[in-house]
């Protein structure tokens, strides 16, 4: 799929998967062991703005990646580096992406259609 502009919805997300994280300080930080989530903030390229985000543990190590807002052009094989305040975390690589925000706003229309249409059966239009 190449997408029409720069902006189109197809090249955001606001859900990945990492491989097992590389910990710097702690291993993983104790606030994720304890809570199973945990806020942070996240960029996959250099010098891009950091992403408010949750982290989720899972027993193998890695983590699911939740934003705030959805990100542009994140691609499996790149790395995700984690970040809490001046201090870097840790970092994994991106393993699989969640769906675009484009096939999120699709599903959606395909979910509002047959509503509409299913009233219209309940209730013909006089």
């Amino acid at each position: 799929f190449k997408a029409p502009c720069r902006d189109h919805p197809a090249l955001y997300r606001d859900l990945l998967r990492t491989g097992r994280v590389h910990w710097i300080a702690e291993e993983p930080p104790a606030e994720l062991v304890r809570e199973k989530m945990m806020e942070c903030h996240f960029r996959f390229r250099h010098q891009m703005a950091l992403v408010p985000c949750v982290l989720t543990l899972n027993q193998d190590g890695s983590v699911w990646v939740t934003l705030v807002k959805p990100a542009r052009a994140i691609t499996p094989g790149q790395f995700a580096v984690f970040y809490k305040g001046d201090e870097c975390l840790g970092s994994g690589k991106i393993l699989r992406i969640g769906p675009s925000v484009y096939t999120l706003q699709q599903g959606k229309n395909r979910e509002e259609s047959p509503k509409k249409e299913e009233i219209d059966k309940i209730e013909p239009a006089t």
